[in-house]
């Protein structure tokens, strides 16, 4: 004979817990070991039952789901926890997930539903109520935001030769004598970095460069 799942309830609504409770009884293989009206209770009693599967409410004080999503796992790793709720906005969703929640169902669910929710997390197999999945599916699909090039990218040959003499400390009659060019190129040279790196001065442009490994 197989063993039995255990499960505990948290949700702060006492109609639904009984209500869960009274279904997943009759489940075959399922065991509701315990019932928490909040997240710091059902901590406590998740040290105490150690449940397969935790079924779970978002919205809940003084701890939300999230947290106690993070603790729960931070004390029982083996744990999984099934969001149950009535929120699929992202701002609830994706925290809970992310916070390590294996399954999320909505309350509208139907009980075996549910019930075979609890059965294949015991198996580690995670359930997405479809328009959570579609969310997620349509979150990874997002194309990505193209990166930015440095500002550095925009500097010619000549000026990135003045930006690491310039890092170096050197004045512009240094950079002038190394580089053979009239001080006055460098100083043009100097006023075109300032601009394209968006900087106001030379200690800026220094800063700049050895933040970017460009000063030798």
């Amino acid at each position: 004979m197989e063993q039995e799942i255990k499960v505990l309830l948290i949700d702060d609504h006492e109609m639904v817990r009984i209500g869960l409770a009274a279904v997943l009884d009759t489940e075959d293989g399922i065991e509701v070991v315990g019932e928490a009206s909040n997240g710091m209770d059902g901590i406590r009693l998740a040290q105490n039952y150690k449940p397969d599967v935790v079924l779970m409410d978002l919205v809940m004080e003084p701890m939300d789901g999230v947290e106690t999503t993070k603790k729960l796992l931070e004390i029982h790793p083996d744990c999984k926890v099934i969001v149950l709720t009535s929120y699929i906005d992202d701002g609830k969703m994706y925290p809970v997930i992310e916070a390590g929640a294996f399954s999320y169902l909505l309350k509208t669910s139907r009980a075996s539903e549910i019930a075979d929710a609890i059965r294949a997390a015991s198996r580690g197999q995670s359930v997405l109520e479809s328009q959570v999945a579609a969310k997620m599916m349509n979150r990874f699909r997002q194309p990505k935001a193209p990166e930015k090039k440095p500002l550095h990218d925009d500097l010619t040959e000549r000026e990135m030769d003045v930006l690491k003499r310039l890092a170096e400390g050197k004045t512009n009659q240094d950079i002038a004598d190394e580089l053979f060019i009239g001080i006055k190129t460098v100083k043009y040279h100097i006023t075109n970095i300032f601009s394209k790196l968006h900087v106001d001065d030379r200690t800026q442009a220094a800063i700049y460069a050895h933040k970017h490994d460009i000063a030798e």
